[in-house]
């Protein structure tokens, strides 16, 4: 009886925006990978919204980008239109957002798969992991089972690191699909998304599918139970799709894209993504809409107690909004398109899991959609994932050395949040089999340190959403600085070239050279500079002052200072922003840098794993609970956890002066 059995480095498993930042990066770093997919169709797959970006979202794009990922690279290539939102605010608020053409998207990130080296694409459903124990003291010996195939020539055995990351009672040895395949593996990414033990609800009608009418995954949850991991359930939900023939857009909004596209992706040139866009349309619901879905509340699954999943408290359904916010006349409905080569429009705002006949009553109360016909229904899905307490910051299980969770599996909501997980714990994963330190990023890093902090130090009870609130030092972190705050983390984990990281360092030494000019360029108080600032609009000098100090002043600006600056020579576009923010920002910036440096000293401030808190005296009972649940790496971290008080903390840092 022939059994096929495959040796390779690491299994990605789902081929989402997780699975496909996480295999592109362990590819790159040369391990030999396995990407799954239900269906090489759904590769990059935009079942929700056809959008990348948004507020805080597109912090993390660029982000990802500045690491080495491919999303921003990728909705460069395929976006309808582009609109930096919160321009009126802060720059640090400031975030991209681009309409996708959505079967673009996902074609153009399957052609990246599929001629990437050392990947491999593969459609079939996992089925098992393989796994086995090992011995907490032997983590040199050998495992037995299997040869470690191709991982062999990654691996450095002369480093003790090997030994000392994360020692396991676990260990992956691979993969087993449905059809009997096994695939040998040092590491295993589960990138899942809301394809595990899904099913979708439309009213009454429920059916045991993953999003998009494709195929759940039914049989991998048994098997992660087996493995001693705690699952949970959430849900999550999309609006229907209209035949755009049969909306009147006279009755709406238009919005229109901007007409200077700025691309997401930092290796991108402005001057080649200028192009013509398509609008998006905005209406509104009304007392009637609100109606109908009041007097049908019983026969929605999220009121008749169907569902059994949590949903997301930041992107509830139609129905939520109603309840919820009933003194609200009206809310937002926004008109998507699809793609270019679709007549279907996404309807935002109105996720439902209303019956059809219900739906298509509500949505012809709002103005435009009067005679609108349905393409694809509203429905709800609710799917398994996991409580992320159960990792640690590599994104790898705290008690299964070699098994890594990305995505929305990990109790996360968007494309965004799941790409920039998969990323990390793509390249965590190649590092560990690579016997190398882990990539981190905390949380005065990036937003994809806050992401992942959120994650796996607090008691995340629905689908996770980032927004700009959560980061405390988002004045630090600008969507427009992304590249100078992690492109050097990119390079040293090898997802960034060395021309790309000259690049950088060019740029650093342009801005640098720039602000020390202007702090050190003087004017007097003569009579062309005063009539300079009374042209517009800005007080009289009394002494001489530098063009920095001039530029702090709100009705001034690098490029008004033009008239008055001899000495300026060109510079790019991307220089000048950041000369700009830095001279404005100077006093705010040096504050939260200050804030920072605390921060880090706390961080610095380690807890031994093996730490018995059931010895340390004086810590509450709910605070003993929860450090001995997610087994915090340092006081900072522990600090954030649920339930976690500053007095627990300073027990700890007294307990912690006298452990040995």
């Amino acid at each position: 009886m022939i059994k096929y059995r495959e040796k390779v480095d690491v299994c990605v498993i789902g081929a989402g925006h997780a699975g496909c930042e996480a295999a592109l990066a362990c590819a790159r770093l040369g391990l030999e990978t396995v990407i799954f997919t239900i269906s090489v169709d759904s590769i990059a797959l935009m079942p929700c919204n056809p959008n990348i970006g948004g507020t805080s979202k597109g912090h993390l794009v660029r982000e990802l980008d500045a690491l080495g990922g491919e999303m921003g690279k990728v909705i460069d290539k395929t976006f309808i239109q582009s609109k930096m939102l919160n321009v009126s605010k802060g720059p640090a608020v400031h975030s991209l957002r681009a309409q996708a053409d959505k079967a673009e998207y996902s074609r153009a990130m399957r052609k990246v798969l599929e001629n990437q080296d050392h990947l491999t694409i593969k459609q079939a459903e996992v089925c098992e992991i393989l796994w086995e124990y090992k011995s907490k003291n032997d983590e040199s010996a050998n495992d037995g089972a299997i040869d470690k195939g191709p991982v062999s020539n990654h691996l450095n055995k002369n480093t003790d690191e090997v030994k000392k990351h994360t020692v396991k009672c676990k260990k992956i040895n691979g993969i087993k699909t449905f059809t009997g395949m096994v695939y040998e593996c040092e590491a295993v990414i589960l990138c899942t998304g809301t394809y595990l033990g899904a099913r979708c609800l439309c009213g009454e009608a429920i059916t045991q599918t993953g999003p998009n009418g494709l195929q759940a995954a039914s049989y991998l949850t048994d098997s992660l139970r087996a493995m001693g991991i705690e699952l949970r359930r959430f849900k999550t939900g999309t609006p229907a799709r209209m035949d755009g023939r049969s909306i009147d857009y006279s009755k709406m909004e238009e919005q229109p894209g901007d007409e200077n596209i700025v691309p997401f992706s930092f290796s991108t040139r402005p001057e080649e993504i200028q192009k013509e866009q398509v609008s998006c349309w905005l209406t509104y619901t009304n007392e009637r809409t609100h109606e109908i879905i009041r007097d049908n509340l019983d026969r929605s699954p999220i009121y008749a107690g169907i569902i059994e999943g949590t949903g997301p408290r930041y992107c509830p359904s139609i129905e939520d909004k109603v309840v919820k916010f009933a003194d609200k006349e009206r809310h937002q409905v926004f008109l998507e398109p699809e793609g270019l080569h679709t007549n279907e429009m996404y309807v935002g705002g109105m996720s439902s899991s209303l019956p059809e006949d219900v739906q298509l009553a509500m949505y012809r109360t709002v103005p435009g959609l009067e005679h609108c016909r349905i393409v694809r229904n509203a429905y709800a899905i609710e799917y398994d994932c996991i409580d992320a307490g159960q990792l640690d910051a590599t994104l790898e299980f705290k008690d299964i050395r070699g098994l890594f969770s990305a995505g929305q599996f990990n109790g996360s909501s968007g494309y965004e949040e799941a790409a920039g997980q998969g990323l990390v714990a793509g390249v965590n994963a190649a590092r560990s089999v690579m016997g190398k330190e882990p990539l981190l990023i905390d949380r005065s890093e990036g937003y994809i340190g806050v992401l992942i902090d959120d994650l796996v130090t607090k008691n995340n009870r629905e689908p996770y959403r980032m927004m700009t609130s959560r980061a405390e030092y988002r004045l630090l972190l600008r969507q427009d600085n992304a590249d100078l705050r992690l492109r050097k983390k990119g390079y040293e984990a090898g997802l960034i070239s060395p021309e790309e990281y000259d690049a950088l360092l060019e740029k650093e030494r342009l801005i640098e050279e720039e602000i020390s000019r202007l702090k050190n360029t003087f004017v007097g108080a003569g009579r062309e500079i005063q009539e300079f600032l009374e042209k517009h609009a800005s007080s009289r000098l009394k002494t001489a002052a530098s063009l920095a100090e001039l530029m702090c002043r709100p009705e001034l600006s690098y490029e008004i200072l033009g008239e008055i600056d001899r000495e300026r020579r060109a510079l790019p576009p991307s220089v000048l922003e950041q000369v700009e923010i830095e001279i404005k920002y100077e006093g705010y910036i040096i504050r939260q840098k200050r804030q920072v440096e605390q921060y880090k000293k706390m961080e610095r401030k380690r807890i031994p794993q093996n730490l018995d808190y059931d010895k340390v005296p004086s810590l509450r009972l709910e605070a003993r609970q929860n450090l001995k649940l997610f087994r915090p790496a340092s006081i900072g971290q522990a600090s954030r956890i649920s339930g976690v008080s500053p007095a627990d903390i300073s027990v700890l840092l007294v307990y912690l002066e006298h452990y040995n």
